[in-house]
């Protein structure tokens, strides 16, 4: 498949996709409020910055974009074009992903991945959130 934008056309496009509050971490975050947990965002302090902080509870979620993190289902299929620069990138995230999950851990933090794949199964996904975070409490974040 041939692009249909010139090279600087494409870079100014990508350039412009935030690594914050996108459209599949706002469904998340919607998505624990409506279940009841509270929670703070993009913690400075704490390696990768997780999308999604639970002081109290010592866990942390990432919220992955199946393409810019190579999860390999059918939205994060390789690109098809300029795989010299995209494969390479896609790898590096994927290296900082497990680098960041490891840091988090060896202090005593407990990860959970949340991938773009799964918001299509709200049902599935509030299951797998309850599984990982355990029950509500009436104050959940500091």
């Amino acid at each position: 498949m041939v692009d249909n934008r010139t090279k600087d056309s494409r870079s100014r496009l990508m350039s412009r996709i935030g690594s914050k509050h996108t459209k599949p971490e706002l469904a998340v975050r919607t998505l624990l409020h409506r279940m009841g947990y509270r929670f703070r965002l993009h913690r400075r302090e704490l390696p990768g910055k997780p999308d999604i902080v639970f002081i109290g509870r010592k866990k942390a979620i990432f919220v992955h974009g199946c393409y810019w993190h190579g999860h390999g289902c059918k939205i994060g299929k390789p690109p098809k074009s300029n795989l010299e620069f995209w494969l390479p990138k896609i790898e590096r995230n994927r290296e900082r992903d497990v680098r960041n999950r490891f840091e988090l851990e060896r202090i005593g933090w407990q990860v959970e991945e949340v991938w773009q794949c799964e918001l299509k199964d709200f049902q599935i996904l509030a299951e797998k959130l309850r599984n990982f975070l355990g029950p509500q409490k009436a104050i959940d974040s500091h």
